[in-house]
């Protein structure tokens, strides 16, 4: 990570007690150790070639990252974390042209050192599908994600929460008053079928698209854990929700994650 760029966060000062909204450009001095205690990761990793003074840097952007995801979602840690299972590489396993990744057979979501600033919230989106997908169906593979089970009508696992869950994927998949496809499905086809792709129109990529779209329309603005839904090329061709549409796709997350952050209170209360 290049030390002098700068990250623009609105957000609670989780430096003390103030719970104010206040405007920082850096992040709480804080290690990764610090993260994997608060949060509660299965593990944390950061690359050999990541410097000391990057590697301190990041720490604190990506707690107050979380802290300001956990805050939007109205979760506890464990909600971050899922409950143990996920672990984070920072600097670790790159991929040429790809700045953040999740891998589904580790549980695991790597962040590239300088390229991958922004896309902590569509990451960690990806690993919550994938974790929620035994959770909300009965007869899904390892490696299948919960948006992709309710997409091929598996068989639902009955809980008040799951109904919030599956409210989310038919707001993002499907028209309001029909279920045909919605404006944002058709975008994305259209556009992988002009440039020879399928990665877009991805139920998987669909949703987490649509997750980042919520984020970063909460009260909370942090363009290290995310950027890019509305002022980017992509946002431009129509690869996020907009209008109407982008309304209802946040009304469904908020609905879910309020109901979703309220049981995990709850049991950990």
């Amino acid at each position: 990570m290049n030390p002098s760029r700068q990250f623009y966060r609105r957000g609670l000062n989780h430096k003390g007690l103030n719970e104010s909204l206040v405007d920082s450009v850096d992040a709480t001095p804080v290690s990764f150790v610090d993260v994997r205690r608060r949060f509660g990761f299965r593990s944390i990793s950061v690359g050999r070639w990541v410097t000391e003074q990057e590697r301190d840097r990041a720490a604190g952007l990506f707690y107050d990252a979380l802290v300001d995801l956990m805050t939007i979602l109205q979760g506890p840690e464990t909600l971050i974390s899922l409950r143990g299972a996920l672990s984070f590489q920072y600097g670790i396993g790159g991929r040429p042209g790809i700045s953040a990744f999740y891998n589904p057979s580790a549980r695991s979501f790597s962040l590239a050192k300088n390229a991958g600033p922004g896309s902590i919230a569509h990451e960690w989106f990806h690993a919550l599908d994938h974790y929620l997908a035994d959770k909300a169906f009965s007869d899904v593979s390892s490696d299948c994600y919960a948006s992709e089970a309710w997409l091929s009508e598996a068989t639902p696992v009955a809980h008040p929460i799951n109904d919030y869950l599956f409210a989310c994927f038919r707001a993002i998949f499907l028209d309001e008053n029909s279920d045909k496809p919605s404006e944002l499905v058709r975008i994305s086809l259209q556009v992988d079928k002009a440039q020879g792709c399928n990665y877009f129109s991805k139920p998987v990529e669909l949703c987490a698209r649509a997750f980042e779209a919520f984020v970063q329309d909460s009260q909370i603005s942090n363009n290290f854990l995310v950027s890019g839904t509305k002022a980017t090329e992509e946002a431009r061709m129509g690869l996020y929700p907009t209008g109407a549409h982008r309304e209802r796709i946040n009304s469904a997350f908020q609905n879910y994650f309020s109901c979703l952050g309220y049981a995990l209170q709850a049991r950990s209360g």
